[in-house]
């Protein structure tokens, strides 16, 4: 199995200290040990994996469900937990260009689609993922994009059907959202939540409609319609690759290249007192992020502990990996620094997908009739990858998608230069966008 990063990356270490496996029963899945047969194998437990499973059986399909490690091993059972718009890095103006204004729209449709999504699967099967958060609010962290965000927010009612409200500093402190940025702006559509709380109600819901679930199980390749797994046979009719961030580039060679892994970084603090979060002023439970290329994103949890995190990283080594934990405790402390002397119980680290195009892509793979795929979610994977497991599975049966499907969910990325040393593209992007930030 080639992959892009070093093999710490795709192990356990990353995660050890992950405060949200601290939150769930620890749970076991069998190992592939025969060769077995089925409607549809799909390859990678995470959001995308796991809701075509679901969708699939609902619609009464015999799948199987395998991962080379477990289920929401990767980005589903380490990212920030917000379930918010998003999927991709393209902006109106790219949308337009390429789609026109109708498929722009038709594309953000599907983003505030997708968080619905969520919020119905929670609720229909009552699942408890300590949701939190009236949508997501942007923070300035400079006066300059204050006063940016201040003007009038037309898009946000074009592309949502929604208004977004700006916060000056006043209000910011009476919302308890204060930490030294100069403004703010919400959009109240998504919500924060516990993605592996998420991850392991919608699989068990799965299970419970006849998904098998096999763990520590990686493809090690693809002839036609079968997938060998651990050296046995999986047969079934169609395929679904749901590796995201964590595929490899020569299990189907049309995927080699056309996914960029990047590195976030997490970590969350012990509980706070009622007098902690005052001496800061952040007292509130929305979801935030601040207006840096280079973002940070954080949030106050139901348990008063804060979430804080990250981009960055470009190597996956022990002493990479002490680096970045350094400067995202230096991050923390820069932004809220009433908050120095806080211990942090938890950090962890893992890979988000972008492509060549900054969308999604979920469709079939060219040329390989009995394959689809569907990955590259930007960072904001719990609504989009959800979305995207619902459309797989109403394409590997031949029908139309239930749910909008846009031009820019179907727009074939093209491959990354420098195959697979892509990677080190990030060094400029990374190095500019820090100096956009100042």
């Amino acid at each position: 199995m080639k992959r892009v990063y070093e093999p710490i990356a795709y192990g356990l270490d990353p995660i050890k200290d992950c405060f949200w496996t601290t939150t769930v029963q620890k749970q076991s899945w069998p190992t592939l040990d025969r060769d077995l047969s089925c409607d549809v194998v799909i390859i990678g437990a995470g959001y995308t994996g796991i809701s075509a499973a679901y969708h699939l059986a609902q619609d009464g399909l015999d799948v199987c469900l395998i991962d080379a490690q477990y289920p929401a091993f990767g980005a589903s059972g380490r990212n920030g937990g917000f379930c918010c718009l998003g999927g991709t890095m393209a902006d109106d103006r790219i949308l337009d260009h390429r789609y026109g204004k109708d498929g722009r729209r038709a594309y953000h449709a599907c983003e505030a689609a997708a968080v619905d999504l969520v919020q119905s699967l929670i609720g229909d099967l009552h699942l408890n993922v300590d949701r939190h958060s009236k949508g997501e609010t942007i923070m300035a962290h400079r006066p300059k994009d204050a006063k940016s965000l201040s003007q009038p927010d037309l898009s946000c009612q074009e592309n949502y059907g929604v208004s977004s409200v700006y916060h000056d500093q006043d209000e910011l402190r009476q919302l308890g959202l204060h930490a030294g940025f100069h403004g703010a702006r919400t959009l109240p559509i998504g919500f924060g939540l516990n993605p592996q709380k998420y991850a392991y109600g919608l699989l068990s819901a799965a299970q419970s409609l006849g998904v098998r679930v096999f763990a520590n199980s990686p493809a090690q390749a693809i002839d036609g319609s079968t997938v060998s797994a651990n050296g046995h046979q999986l047969k079934a009719q169609k395929i679904i690759i749901a590796t995201n961030g964590y595929s490899s580039e020569d299990l189907v060679p049309w995927m080699r290249s056309r996914f960029m892994p990047v590195q976030s970084s997490v970590l969350v603090t012990r509980p706070m007192s009622q007098e902690e979060l005052d001496a800061q002023g952040w007292t509130s439970d929305q979801m935030a992020y601040d207006t840096r290329n280079m973002l940070h994103y954080f949030r106050l949890m139901p348990d008063r502990r804060f979430l804080f995190g990250m981009r960055g990283g470009i190597f996956a080594t022990p002493k990479a990996e002490a680096k970045i934990k350094r400067e995202i405790r230096s991050n923390f402390e820069m932004l809220f620094p009433k908050w120095s002397q806080v211990e942090t119980e938890h950090y962890w680290s893992g890979l988000v997908c972008l492509t060549r195009s900054y969308l999604p892509y979920v469709g079939p793979i060219p040329n390989k009739n009995s394959i689809f795929t569907g990955f590259g979610y930007h960072g904001n994977g719990v609504a989009m990858a959800t979305y995207s497991g619902l459309i797989l599975a109403d394409l590997v049966q031949g029908k139309t998608p239930r749910v909008p499907y846009p031009a820019a969910l179907k727009t074939i990325p093209k491959r990354f230069p420098l195959g697979r040393f892509r990677r080190q593209l990030l060094r400029p992007a990374y190095a500019m966008m820090q100096m956009l930030d100042r």
